[in-house]
């Protein structure tokens, strides 16, 4: 009985980090994807102001940007308007792998998190769906504090953390690139993903309510 409880949490427990991995990826290939975000932040950071470049030149590098970034070939990246350095273009080719993890992540985790929940819902089984919610708000909680009391901080840890070199330290003189990605504009997106995060834990927390308090 108690071998039968113990593979039961197991796998409750597999099932909840599987799902908080898909969370956690599939809010990072979002807000990614959602380009309305930066281009709110032209206006509100005023970017064409400080940069002298128009908006219409800063959304079509950016545009670019974030293809070659959603991408999930092997071409090279190419502004349409500004230079870029060997050191820059190393440095996108290294972020790009970044998010092609998360983006394989994504995918994977769907995938796996479809087929549990339906094989979970047929045994009638929800508790990882509490764990998951669990998980996945502790996350949040501690990025949250940490971009809350130093974002400065946070963002140079993330970079020593996620790069063996330092191409990320930009030039704008050779990458100008920089000039239109400001740090609060990365800000922004840490908290976008930190919204999603919760909301997934949230979405995950009410469903379990709802199926148990069914199950009566």
């Amino acid at each position: 009985m108690k071998g039968d409880m113990m593979k039961k949490n197991v796998l409750h427990t597999l099932m909840a980090l599987v799902l908080t991995l898909t969370i956690i990826s599939v809010s990072v290939v979002f807000t990614l994807a959602f380009r309305p975000l930066y281009y709110f932040d032209i206006d509100a950071l005023d970017i064409a102001e400080r940069t002298g470049y128009s908006e219409e030149m800063i959304r079509e590098n950016y545009d670019v940007l974030i293809d070659y970034n959603l991408s999930f070939g092997e071409e090279e990246l190419e502004f349409p308007s500004l230079p870029m350095s060997e050191s820059g273009r190393i440095h996108f080719e290294e972020v790009k792998d970044i998010f092609n993890l998360f983006k394989y992540m994504a995918i994977a985790g769907v995938i796996l998190s479809t087929v549990g929940i339906w094989l979970m819902s047929r045994k009638k089984e929800y508790l990882y769906l509490k764990m998951t919610s669990i998980f996945s708000v502790a996350l949040p909680v501690v990025l949250g504090l940490l971009v809350a009391v130093n974002w400065d901080y946070a963002f140079v840890a993330f970079h020593h953390i996620a790069f063996d070199n330092d191409y990320w330290i930009f030039d704008p003189a050779t990458d100008p690139v920089i000039n239109i990605l400001p740090d609060t504009f990365f800000m922004h997106c840490a908290l976008m993903i930190l919204a999603c995060v919760v909301l997934g834990s949230l979405i995950c927390g009410l469903a379990y309510r709802r199926k148990t308090r069914a199950a009566k």
